[in-house]
């Protein structure tokens, strides 16, 4: 009466565990800083590496070029006086609230630069490809 055709057998692509990689990468570091200092600046520290380290993922096809790696280190450390030195303040709001924020920022700026030196160090690159409008 009703022909019944089992679905075919589709290739399932790998699971991506680097979410959890990350997660677990950047828990000792957030415990060493908390003891270290507090968890102000380990909730700062573990969101700019966090950011830095999923910006590096998704640009992980880069990973064979110096300047990708020139450029993640220059970020770093231009972070480091920001995460050290600034302090959040203490009060009623949660730190997560303004703190995301700016990790979501930040992890745009870093994709901005890592695509703009890659533009600029490929090998095609020349004055006319920027549109200068």
């Amino acid at each position: 009466m009703f022909d019944y055709y089992p679905p075919k057998e589709e290739e399932k692509e790998p699971v991506d565990y680097s979410g959890l990689i990350i997660g677990l990468t950047l828990a000792p570091v957030f415990l060493l800083v908390t003891y270290l200092r507090d968890a102000d600046t380990a909730l700062s520290v573990f969101v700019v590496l966090g950011m830095t380290l999923f910006a590096v993922k998704l640009r992980w096809y880069l990973r064979k070029r110096v300047w990708f790696w020139a450029i993640i280190v220059l970020i770093l450390a231009l972070h480091a006086p920001l995460v050290l030195f600034f302090h959040w303040p203490h009060g009623n709001v949660p730190m997560r609230f303004y703190v995301m924020p700016i990790g979501i920022v930040d992890f745009f700026i870093i994709i901005v630069a890592v695509d703009t030196a890659d533009r600029i160090f490929s090998k095609d690159f020349s004055l006319t490809t920027i549109n200068w409008r």
